[in-house]
């Protein structure tokens, strides 16, 4: 852990902004009694039988993060394999942030807010997964982060899987308090402020604290940043890096007219000139129109504005009894955008076939050839780098009132409620793919075969070549786009009981006993706009080349008792009991869970401890996963159990093999609807955790832990694509695959047959016919982890040079071992290239800091190291160009500087580098395409960027 101390934290005022105050070092340090993550009973020692880390607020501001966000994506535990935040403008949650602890995945982190549930991001991560996006939480309001990993079911429910944050919000306050940053990068853009108020009083009977934040940020474009501005800065190099296909009509067949996949139209080099294109003759492409700087104009850092407001109260009824009352609000503004837009026939729904299908070709009369078009719209036909953004607008608010007391003088009581309320709007770019269909190609002039010498499938156009090559105007473009916009919202509302003290005591201390009532309720709403849903008869609002989420309605309600006890057997020993029962009322298979976990705390000094831990955990399914109602769509499908049985449309042929079914034109296959949707199948995931490790106080203010971990998931819910689900499904039915393996489990058939709908006519030729194909996510998979963490603290006190605090923390894994179905074999991943892998390998993380305080002054640099970790190609190599590379990537390193100056007791100016050595990614020669590294291996392109904050106490 960072920090083996945080009782200073519990109380801070506005004198402890700027530093953070250890107590005696020793690992039976002792402090009042206090709460901290992984348990609820109070207690005087802040470590227990599983690792805990606690990060102050002081530190966030020392180590140069400008958001919670920011800083806990450095935490050694967590993993940069996750897809969203600003690098991923094409993502599903480009807004969000998430904590994905151990890469099981965001979902399988439990976070909490004061140690409540807050309403959940409402627009799913990665399509699938409900997650809480971190970035909602502003700064100003956060006391300390308090970080538990292993599983904690038991005290805390579903989703502590891998592990729990706790962001606790600030109690007590006197004083008031402004503080004022302003930052911007070394390389141009990402120019920031952000305005904090905070207050607070307390009376006789009564305390108030409110804060208040803005913060506005401009954004920052791959154009500001050299290797992201140009293809040629990659590494072929100018020589060998080819422009985009920018403008191009791909020839289908080799004609008379010129060879296959060649340009069958270049308007000359004037005309792309004025597109802003460049001339380029290959081998592979002929002479044609493209772009090395059509990249430039996409965002690398979101344009974003929010403004925060928190407010909490207390009043003492007595002595032992007192009203709180607390409330949030959050609301921001983010744009997000490629730049660009792009048309071509591939995806152009209006480029039917006489069949009834799509295809990407088409013959056009006047250039006598059968081509594929593709066109790259520029921001300077659009007008302008923003003119094409997503403009992502949310709120989020959460209300929570209680009162607290006790009774018996040795019984602590809590009673509470809370409501949270999420608010989400994405508002995007997109063509309207029958107004820029009808543009370039006009009505449809009869059909052809491909060569144009006959009737055929494929319909006839002529391309008006003048608006082929030349450019649009911002009106043209308004013409044929519109703007897509998806809304989504969720809410939490929930009542708990706390109670917590001695039950009796035994020769070695008193017996600790906690317990829980809950109620919890989830709600979740999302559609998406109805123009992108693929079954929609075609019209003049159909979008081009863009597929909808579907509509997600769903609400779930949770009920929960659960018990802890914590029992001294000898004065150095220590045990640790908890159980939890959770009852779940929605339409999934879970019904109810019992968790329970165990821990052993032994001392045999004042100076060591040594702990362990089990526990069981479990996760319900996300409510995206078992009540979307999905996107739809029409694809080509193998009915396997038809040909294999010969049955349904394969039955005059009989039984056969797969491979002789796979022909062109064979009954068996046929077009069928797919679909994403939720599988109300789906039952909880279950797990088993480990922890085994000790904290060794080594002298007085240095400090060591080292804790081994073992998580283990099964039953966790995996997608399969149509053709697997398909032999699956096969299998279930016949008795055996293909091969003359044995089939999956009755449950997993059971899912399996839900999932494939078939049609039940018997004596008509749709007898058996696939209806519909949805390719939800089924419980299967087991998962298997193992790894260590070690932190190191030191703090050194001296007469004349000042105080020194040393803190580092490591995570290893040692083994990721996976398989998907019950049948497969057991493979450990943790050394398997992403290619053929189901993450991306993360082995190892160091994070640290060294802080000197002496005087005024206080100085902290702060590092995070990622492991190594696999090249683009994944082998030893040489490019194009000559570049070599390696199997491995090197690993990599980020700095930040902090230096603060205490000008009076009332004034601090800090001066924060982050990204010191301007390290914007690793290097990787066999990465030759755009954005020429892998941000999911640790990445950051916005460089090295400088924040001056000056903190004023009044």
């Amino acid at each position: 852990m960072f920090l083996t101390f945080a009782a200073p934290a519990f109380a801070q005022d506005a004198d402890e902004q700027t530093t953070s105050t250890t107590t005696s070092s020793s690992a039976s340090r002792t402090l009042d009694t206090v709460t901290v993550v992984g348990s609820r009973i109070k207690r005087a020692e802040i470590e227990g039988p599983a690792p805990v880390t606690v990060i102050t607020r002081a530190e966030i501001d020392r180590e140069g993060f400008q958001t919670v966000g920011d800083m806990l994506q450095t935490l050694s535990q967590n993993t940069t394999s996750s897809f969203t935040g600003d690098l991923a403008v094409n993502g599903f949650t480009p807004n969000a942030q998430v904590v994905n602890l151990r890469n099981l995945g965001p979902g399988y982190t439990l976070t909490l807010i004061d140690g409540r549930r807050p309403a959940q991001y409402p627009q799913p991560y990665n399509r699938d997964n409900n997650v809480t996006n971190i970035q909602a939480i502003p700064t100003s309001i956060v006391e300390r982060i308090e970080v538990l990993t292993g599983g904690a079911s038991a005290i805390y429910g579903s989703d502590a899987v891998a592990g729990v944050v706790n962001i606790v919000l600030r109690k007590n306050f006197e004083g008031n308090f402004a503080r004022v940053t302003t930052g911007t990068t070394a390389e141009g853009g990402g120019d920031s402020v952000n305005v904090e108020l905070t207050g607070g009083k307390t009376g006789d009977r009564w305390s108030g604290l409110w804060a208040f934040q803005y913060a506005e940020q401009e954004p920052v474009f791959a154009s500001q940043r050299e290797f992201l501005a140009d293809n040629r800065n990659g590494p072929l190099g100018a020589q060998f890096t080819n422009p985009a296909l920018s403008l191009i009509a791909i020839r289908g067949l080799a004609s008379a007219n010129g060879p296959v996949n060649h340009n069958a139209f270049y308007p000359g080099e004037d005309a792309c000139d004025a597109l802003g294109f460049e001339s380029r003759r290959t081998a592979a492409r002929g002479l044609y129109c493209g772009s090395y700087t059509t990249n430039a104009s996409r965002s690398i850092s979101n344009k974003r504005q929010f403004y925060s407001a928190y407010g909490r109260g207390t009043f003492d009824l007595t002595d032992t009894t007192q009203l709180w009352a607390s409330a949030n609000y959050y609301t921001t503004e983010a744009k997000a955008g490629s730049g660009t837009e792009f048309w071509g026939t591939s995806g152009d729904r209006f480029n039917q076939l006489s069949t009834g299908g799509t295809s990407a070709f088409y013959y056009d009369s006047g250039l006598r050839d059968i081509v594929q078009l593709q066109r790259v719209f520029t921001p300077q036909e659009l007008g302008g780098n923003e003119a094409a953004t997503s403009v992502f607008e949310e709120y989020t608010y959460d209300i929570a009132a209680g009162i607290t007391g006790s009774f018996a003088d040795r019984f602590d009581w809590e009673a509470s409620a809370n409501y949270g309320y999420y608010n989400y709007e994405r508002d995007r770019p997109r063509l309207l793919a029958q107004s820029v269909h009808d543009y370039f190609l006009g009505p449809r002039l009869g059909w052809s075969n491909a060569q144009g010498t006959a009737a055929g499938i494929y319909p006839v156009h002529q391309l008006n070549l003048a608006r082929w090559s030349s450019p649009i105007t911002p009106e043209i473009y308004r013409s044929f786009a519109t703007r897509v916009i998806d809304r989504s919202e969720t809410s939490v509302a929930g009542a708990t009981f706390n109670v917590s003290g001695d039950l009796f005591e035994l020769p070695a201390g008193a017996v600790g006993f906690a317990g829980v009532l809950e109620w919890n309720q989830q709600k979740l709403d999302l559609v998406s706009d109805f123009r992108t849903d693929q079954l929609r008869p075609l019209d003049n609002q159909t979008i081009y080349n863009l597929t909808s989420s579907g509509e997600t309605h769903g609400t779930r309600d949770r009920y929960a008792v659960g018990a802890e006890f914590r029992v001294p057997i000898l004065n150095s020993l220590a045990a640790n009991f908890a159980t939890r029962w959770d009852k779940y009322d929605d339409i999934s298979s879970v019904d109810a869970a019992t968790t329970y976990n165990l821990g052993l705390e032994w001392r045999p000094w004042d100076s060591l401890l040594f702990r362990g831990s089990y526990a069981t955990s479990f996760r319900a399914p996300d409510m995206q996963l078992i009540y979307a109602e999905g996107a739809a769509s029409f694809s080509s499908i193998l009915d396997e159990f038809s040909c294999r049985s010969g049955t349904g449309p394969g039955a005059a042929q009989g039984p056969r093999t797969r491979p002789a079914c796979n022909v062109s034109g064979d009954p068996t296959i046929y077009s069928a609807q797919t679909i994403i949707a939720g599988n109300p199948g789906l039952k909880e995931e279950e797990g088993e955790s480990w922890t085994a490790g000790f904290v060794w106080d080594i002298i007085d203010g240095m400090s060591l832990s080292v804790d081994w971990y073992r998580i283990r998931l099964t039953d966790a819910a995996s997608q399969f694509d149509s053709t697997t689900l398909l032999a699956q499904e096969a299998a279930c039915r016949i008795g055996a695959y293909a091969d003359g393996s044995a089939p999956p489990s009755a449950a997993i058939c059971g899912n399996l047959y839900q999932l494939i709908t078939r049609t039940n006519a018997p004596g008509s030729p749709d007898d058996g016919r696939i209806q519909r194909i949805n390719n939800s996510y089924i419980n299967t998979a087991l998962q298997d982890t193992t790894g260590v963490d070690a932190t190191y603290r030191y703090r050194w006190d001296t007469d004349r040079v000042g105080r020194f605090n040393v803190d580092l923390a490591y995570s290893l894994q040692l083994t990721n071992e996976y398989k998907q179905t019950a049948d497969e074999e057991l493979v450990d991943y943790r050394d398997v290239p992403p290619s053929q892998n189901f993450w991306y390998p993360e082995r190892s993380r160091v994070r640290g800091s060294v802080s000197w305080t002496y005087g005024d002054w206080t100085t902290t640099v702060f590092g995070t190291r990622y492991g190594s970790a696999f090249t683009n190609a994944e082998v030893d190599g040489v490019n194009a160009a000559g570049g070599a590379y390696g199997r491995r990537l090197a690993p990599y390193m980020l700095y930040n500087l902090s230096v603060g100056k205490q000008f009076t007791p009332n004034l601090l100016a800090q001066l924060q580098v982050v990204n010191v050595l301007d390290n914007q990614y690793r290097k990787d020669n066999s990465f030759t395409g755009y954005p020429f590294f892998n941000n999911y291996l640790g990445a950051d392109p916005l460089g090295r960027r400088f924040y001056v904050s000056l903190s004023y106490k009044f």
